[in-house]
């Protein structure tokens, strides 16, 4: 038996349903797609138009209007655009899902396609007017019908509708909402102008609102009246449209105050228009002052706003931008992502990885070119510059770049400024110096004494002080910028190369085999509290120092990872002595082997307590003091 062919079956009633109350999370947006659907038919027009001049009548301004009356509990959105015949009026509205913007386009030749500007191409927009209303009358006269010929489509949503052919004055078409009992807020003047606002401010058409306003007073008069009348309630202007040469910085500063809630001009602004493969348009902003809450990657809304043909889609499109550019403020115009029909949900896809990619370079050229304003570019670190050390770690393609736009605290200035660039750095290295060598710290002032840096600071290397609570992190992500590889001053091997010259290693050698004695005091007195005894050759004024072996976590990244929540086993430490230093020499002179051990683990925990900033057992380090303090 040959296989037979079958339909599918659809409940009307349910899907009008389902499109009406399911597809939108906000009802607000019905505005939105009606709206959308006004401008694209006076687009058409104005297309047409074009060619057929004639068409346009005596009505050549184009226009939108949205009146609300509780008394008949209407909402009006009119337009004098293309308009509707019976037939298309059945095509469109009584058939869902079928696009008159998708079928207008496929009429169209390539190249005028690609100029219109219309925005439908779903063909569902105007069923989300059910969302609202329990029933929806049309009017509409078509630009080609004869005289006033013109067709009325109604429905209550509920798998039926009735056409039949009236006659109206105007071309274009009015779609009245009969409001259900519960939508009263849209009979308010200011919650339609916010809607309209919020979704159509930056449409090409004008949007006008029926509201109540104030006159000023006639002459001879003490004071005006107040008169309902149509009120232009949108921009009507994108100005990410304009070509950036019309445009000057300060519609740029009073462009981001408006869109971006912000009363302070941005630092920088980035403009580009982009035509081939992915079609689109970005207007990126650096503010000049961090939110409160910048530093929570999870619970911040950011983003950028994202537009379909100058109609608002939806804020905080994170989509556009890694985690650690999350300050950047603006916008995205696109016809080419792959948006739900609903158009409230972006779609992952190749293209919108493919935009991810390209606004993230734009974005750090912006900052990139912001750092040749020294004055400027110091505002933008000290607000943001931890926010993008984060990229280091989470965009390894473009690791070194950010290394470049990246500030510092070195031993080579006396205050902390951040002001040091890799590229700084690197300039002013010694000539035999092959690595760039840094620390890290709790603070600024901890890295600056640090003893790590006694032996660096006297062969007169300078050496990066890290103290802001993400370096250790990310510097575990780091091996090297511009072919040098970074070394930690807390390293047992510090890799010092032709820095270290013939008398320097004779003297390391000559110094562990005459201290022999001391190590092995060393190791019986603290046993399992350490993992080895050296003699240090780093230090020079202080008694001590830890370092690790370099398989285990450093005190700074284990204090990190604690704080994340993470349970780790107790580090434990190689142990470098000073035996130059007087405290060294006077635990070593004592005799007596129970004292002894005393200054020993007093000199271990002094360098832990440099090394971390604190210890697990204060108190048992307090009582040794006291006791060695009260020893004759």
């Amino acid at each position: 038996m040959a296989a037979q062919v079958h339909g599918f079956q659809t409940e009307v009633t349910k899907l009008l349903n389902l499109l009406a109350n399911s597809l939108y999370s906000n009802k607000d947006v019905f505005l939105r797609e009606l709206i959308s659907n006004a401008s694209d038919a006076i687009d058409k027009l104005h297309f047409v138009s074009l060619t057929k001049p004639e068409l346009l009548g005596d009505d050549p301004t184009f226009k939108i209007k949205i009146k609300a009356d509780k008394a008949s509990r209407t909402l009006i959105i009119s337009d004098n655009g293309i308009g509707l015949t019976e037939q298309e009026a059945k095509d469109h509205l009584g058939t869902i899902a079928k696009s008159g913007t998708q079928a207008f386009f496929e009429s169209l030749e390539e190249n005028s396609a690609k100029d219109s500007q219309l925005i439908g191409q779903f063909g569902v927009g105007f069923y989300s007017a059910f969302i609202v209303a329990d029933r929806v009358t049309v009017l509409s006269r078509s630009a080609y019908a004869k005289e006033d010929e013109a067709v009325r489509w109604e429905s209550t949503g509920t798998g039926t509708y009735e056409t039949e052919i009236i006659t109206k004055k105007t071309r274009g078409t009015d779609i009245i909402l009969h409001l259900k009992d519960d939508q009263d807020k849209y009979f308010d003047d200011w919650t339609l102008g916010d809607i309209i606002t919020k979704y159509s401010d930056h449409i090409s058409t004008p949007v006008e609102l029926y509201k109540e306003v104030q006159k000023e007073p006639k002459e001879g008069e003490t004071s005006g009246t107040k008169e309902f009348e149509y009120v232009q309630i949108n921009d009507a202007e994108a100005l990410w449209t304009k070509k950036p040469s019309s445009l000057t910085e300060e519609e740029y500063y009073q462009f981001y105050k408006h869109t971006c809630s912000d009363y302070q001009d941005p630092l920088a602004y980035a403009h580009n228009k982009v035509d081939g493969d992915l079609e689109y348009t970005s207007l990126l902003y650096l503010p000049q002052r961090a939110p409160f809450d910048l530093f929570s990657r999870q619970d911040t809304k950011h983003g950028l706003k994202l537009f379909v043909q100058r109609v608002f889609i939806m804020d905080d499109a994170d989509q556009f931008l890694p985690p650690y550019l999350r300050f950047i403020k603006g916008l995205i115009d696109t016809n080419d992502l792959p948006l739900n029909v609903s158009r409230e949900i972006l779609q992952d896809s190749a293209v919108t990885r493919k935009l991810k990619k390209a606004l993230t370079k734009r974005a750090l050229k912006m900052i990139q070119d912001l750092s040749q304003n020294t004055e400027k570019y110091n505002t933008f670190i000290t607000q943001f510059g931890s926010v993008l050390k984060e990229g280091v770690a989470d965009d390894y393609a473009n690791q070194q770049l950010i290394l470049k736009l990246l500030r510092f605290n070195t031993t080579y200035n006396e205050k902390a400024d951040m002001s040091v660039s890799l590229d700084d750095y690197v300039s002013r290295m010694q000539e035999k110096q092959k690595h760039i060598y840094y620390l890290t710290a709790n603070s600024y002032e901890a890295a600056v004494s640090s003893p790590y840096l006694e032996n660096l600071k006297k062969k007169g290397i300078e050496v990066l002080l890290l103290s802001e609570r993400i370096d250790e992190w990310i510097m575990n992500h780091l091996r090297d910028y511009d072919g040098k590889e970074f070394v930690s001053a807390t390293s047992p091997d510090l890799k010092l190369g032709e820095l270290e010259d013939e008398e320097d290693v004779k003297k390391k050698e000559e110094i562990q085999e005459q201290n022999r004695d001391l190590i092995e005091r060393f190791k019986t007195a603290l046993g399992d509290k350490v993992t080895d005894i050296r003699i240090s050759t780093r230090l020079v004024e202080s008694p001590s120092c830890v370092v690790t072996d370099g398989n285990m976590f450093t005190g700074q990244m284990q204090k990190l990872l604690e704080a994340a929540g993470q349970k780790l086993p107790e580090i434990k430490y190689i142990l470098e002595i000073n035996p130059e230093h007087a405290l060294v020499k006077k635990a070593y002179a004592e005799i007596d082997e129970s004292v002894f051990a005393k200054w020993a683990s007093i000199i271990l925990n002094q360098a832990i307590l440099s090394e971390q900033g604190g210890l697990k057992d204060p108190s048992s380090f307090l009582k040794e003091v006291n006791e060695l303090l009260l020893t004759k």
